[in-house]
């Protein structure tokens, strides 16, 4: 086993992007970094406010990852402690939980030296996440998207996605449980074929780093938007002065409550202090994608 004292930094990551529902990722320039030491007992201190009332033993996600990893391997993890800090805010659609198990699984693979394959780390993050798109991302940074369902996946990685972004977000969190527990049970055949439709275009005008297209696909969901849009304060509103101001495209960020809008790279910061202006409610963020995922730091000095 190797010696602990190293840090392990992870991405914040946007899901969904309109009609790429549970399959459509993209890493985000918010990051979250945990330091790791040996200790005596599992510890996990959080530097600021916000994660203040999350699990500091071994309950916490980022410990019963790095345990369930070890597990799957037949290998057992000494105690650590993890002391995190974070840019990601908690609870707004912009995966702190894909982060934390995309950190756990880092931490086991480098800690019991288990030379994981990136698909081998996608698989189990997405087994404990329940879905492929958040994990994905913040494992491989840049859009991923995922095919996952039940014993297949396949994932596709886009390293290096040109464009720019603003979120906006709220100051209350808003629990994905109760945003799921929005959508129907079924859409029709016709509803269906044309949410496909859009997240297929999608795709691929993001395989060819077209965000004009990409964009406008973006504003075509039916698979959640719909019926999630109602709890984000003036989204429709939003949504007409980023396109009168020019950008790719305005979409909900993961489950909610935030809000993503897709501009052209150099473009965020005036999106933002324009959005700013206009909705007092949402506090912007000027953002990049990030190209790289999860990594691990060298050794403390």
């Amino acid at each position: 086993m190797q010696e602990a004292d190293f840090s392990v930094v992870v991405p914040a990551t946007t899901a969904n992007l309109g009609p790429g529902f549970d399959s459509i990722g993209l890493a985000l320039s918010l990051y979250m970094k945990v330091d790791v030491t040996a200790a005596d007992e599992w510890t996990v201190k959080y530097d600021g406010d916000e994660y203040r009332d999350l699990a500091s033993g071994e309950n916490n996600l980022i410990v019963t990852t790095i345990q369930h990893v070890a597990k799957r391997k037949g290998q057992v993890a000494s105690p650590l402690q993890l002391r995190v800090q974070s840019d990601i805010p908690l609870g707004k659609g912009l995966g702190s939980s894909a982060s934390a198990i995309a950190a756990g699984i880092e931490i086991a693979d480098h800690l019991l030296s288990l030379d994981l394959s990136a698909n081998d780390k996608v698989r189990i993050g997405s087994e404990l996440e329940g879905h492929a798109d958040n994990v994905s991302a913040a494992l491989l940074g840049g859009v991923t998207v995922s095919y996952f369902v039940e014993e297949e996946m396949d994932v596709i990685h886009l390293p290096q996605p040109k464009l720019g972004a603003v979120l906006l977000v709220p100051p209350a969190a808003l629990q994905t449980e109760k945003s799921r527990g929005l959508l129907p049970e079924q859409l029709s055949h016709k509803e269906a074929t044309a949410g496909s439709a859009a997240s297929c275009v999608m795709a691929a005008a993001m395989a060819r780093n077209d965000w004009e297209t990409a964009g406008r696909m973006m504003e075509k969901d039916i698979f959640h938007e719909p019926y999630r849009k109602s709890l984000l304060p003036d989204f429709e509103q939003i949504r007409s002065v980023c396109r009168e101001n020019g950008a790719y495209g305005t979409t909900i960020s993961g489950a909610g409550p935030s809000i993503f809008v897709a501009v052209k790279q150099g473009d965020e910061e005036r999106m933002a202090e324009s959005l700013a202006e206009k909705f007092p409610y949402y506090t912007p963020l000027a953002i990049q994608p990030s190209t790289t995922g999860a990594v691990v730091k060298k050794v403390f000095v």
